[in-house]
Order: structure tokens, then C-alpha cells, then sequence
């Protein structure tokens, strides 16, 4: 029989060319170890990564991560457009206004609103100044070549604003050669092209200065979008509108950078929502008869 002693060496020899070759296995590199119950994944493949809202990369796009990381989205408009935006004191108040503040919740993040002119908001958008617009704006070709829109939620009609007794102007084909107010950037402004020369064109920053200019008897008409040029109309006596309409109906949209796929994915979820409800509707019915 072997002693302890022996036993004890033997015992040790063991152990040593066991840490010899544990050693020896996990120091090679291009093989992981292998061993039972430790089911290693292969070196080409990725590690799973969380969901996130994203765009077709798989990745948040830069526009919305900024919203994400700053807890707040930043909606440019013209609040000059009721009533889809107006100002009530310090506030902007409207229809979009309703539909920012909605997305805001959506995203779980503040909406800051940014006033401006309404043709700069292309500009605005591009140069990260504001996340999203909405405006009364509507699909162009033009446009699309700097943004992404949104599904659309309101059909529009460009109407004529005349003097009451203007006997001159009575349809829309005799505008040509007149002199027509219209807001900057709108559609409206790109319509009047359609009937008289440039020069003739007396642009604004809202269509309710055009609407002074013409009951002070500075211009021929006005051409605007059909809702604000209801409440102009209402809002100044001696202002009329046309039964005829200027142009082919449109539908407003939200613009968005070209990156920001997954907020267009989120804006079209709230529009879809609101629609169905029939709420735009409802606030298009209420702030059209605010007083």
C-alpha cells in the first residue's frame, strides 16, 4: 500500500498538468473554450441590441435622438394662420398646435414652439433649428426635394378675397393682370403666378396684412387658403369672397428632415389616431369660431 506521502505526490502531479493545461487552452486566442455549459457565441456574430424606435438602418436616427437626448421637440410654424395656428398672448394656439402637443406626448417629451416666417421654415428645418413644421403646409414637389411629409389630415381650397361691389373681378379667370396679395411661400403666392406677373404679386408675412391693404384699396384681391379667408372675411367688413375657387384642392402634411424617418413613423401613428377619432375635425370646428 502506498504511504500518504506518496499519495499526497502523486495527488500534486495531478493537479499541476491540470493548470498546465488549463493554462495552455485559454491562451489560444483563435479558439474559445468550448467546454460543456459554456455555449459561446461565434466571433461573427453581433450581440443583440435593445429596440428602440428606428429607422430603416436599425439605428435612431440623429434628428430623433436629439429629440430624445434634449427631452424636448421643437415645432417651427407661422403663427399668423388661423386657425390652424394663431397667438393668444404669449401662446400659439390651433389646430397644429393641438397635433405638436400631441406627438410631444407621444414621445414623452416638451414641445417649444418656434414663430417665424413662413418661407424660412425650409430653411429652419434643413439647418436643425426646428424638428418638424407644421403650418397649413402643403405637399410640393419643391418641398419634397428638402424634406419628408407626413401623411395628410386637412383638405384645402385657395379662395379670392375681393372689395364687396368690385365688379371687375368675378371669377378667377379675371384676375390676370391684376394686382394680387398673397402670404410668402404659400400657396396662395404660387397661385397668383398663375394669373399675373411677378411684379404684381404684392407678397406678406400673413394674409391678414394683404386683407388691410385690400379694403385700404391697395390691391385687386387676395388669394388665401379658404378657412383663414373665411375668418378675414368675417373680421372685415367690405371683404367678399368669390364663389369660384383659385385652384385644384391640396392637403396639409408635417415636414420632416430626410433622416428622420422614425419621428415620420410617430407622426404618422398620432395623425392616424386623431383622424379616426375624428378630433382634428372637432378642433378645426373649434378654433374656426374662437373668438
Amino acid at each position: 500500500m502506498k504511504t500518504k506521502k506518496q499519495m499526497l505526490a502523486i495527488l500534486l502531479v495531478i493537479a499541476m498538468a491540470f493548470s498546465v493545461y488549463g493554462c495552455a487552452s485559454n491562451g489560444d486566442t483563435d479558439q474559445p473554450s468550448q467546454q460543456p455549459g459554456n455555449d459561446l457565441p461565434d466571433k461573427t456574430e453581433a450581440p443583440e441590441q435593445t429596440e428602440e424606435p428606428s429607422g430603416e438602418g436599425g439605428e435612431m436616427s440623429e434628428s430623433l435622438e436629439k429629440i430624445m437626448q434634449s427631452g424636448k421637440i421643437v415645432w417651427g410654424t407661422n403663427a399668423a394662420f388661423a386657425p390652424f395656428e394663431m397667438r393668444k398672448g404669449d401662446d400659439v394656439i390651433g389646430v397644429d398646435a393641438e397635433i405638436a402637443a400631441k406627438i410631444a406626448e407621444k414621445l414623452g417629451v416638451e414641445l417649444e414652439v418656434v414663430d417665424m416666417k413662413f418661407d424660412g421654415l425650409p430653411n429652419a428645418l434643413t439647418s436643425k433649428q426646428i424638428d418638424f413644421i407644421a403650418a397649413g403646409y402643403t405637399i410640393r414637389p419643391d418641398r419634397e426635394e428638402q424634406m419628408l411629409f407626413s401623411d395628410t389630415y386637412f383638405k384645402a381650397v385657395q379662395t379670392i378675397i375681393v372689395q364687396e361691389g368690385n365688379t371687375e373681378i368675378k371669377t378667377a379667370a379675371d384676375l390676370e393682370g391684376k394686382t394680387i396679395g398673397v402670404q410668402s411661400g404659400t400657396t396662395g403666392d404660387f397661385t397668383a403666378e398663375e394669373y399675373t406677373a411677378d411684379e404684381n404679386i404684392i407678397r406678406f408675412n400673413n394674409a391678414m396684412e394683404a386683407a388691410i391693404d385690400l379694403s385700404n384699396g391697395r390691391l385687386d384681391a387676395v388669394i388665401v387658403d379658404d378657412l383663414p379667408a373665411q375668418m378675414i372675411v368675417a373680421e372685415n367688413p367690405g371683404l367678399v369672397l368669390l364663389e369660384e375657387k383659385a385652384a385644384e384642392d391640396e392637403e396639409y402634411a408635417l415636414g420632416v428632415r430626410k433622416d428622420a424617418e422614425d419621428l415620420l413613423e410617430v407622426i404618422n401613428e398620432v395623425l392616424a389616431e386623431l383622424k379616426a377619432s375624428g378630433q382634428i375635425n372637432e378642433w378645426v370646428e373649434e378654433y374656426s369660431f374662437l373668438n
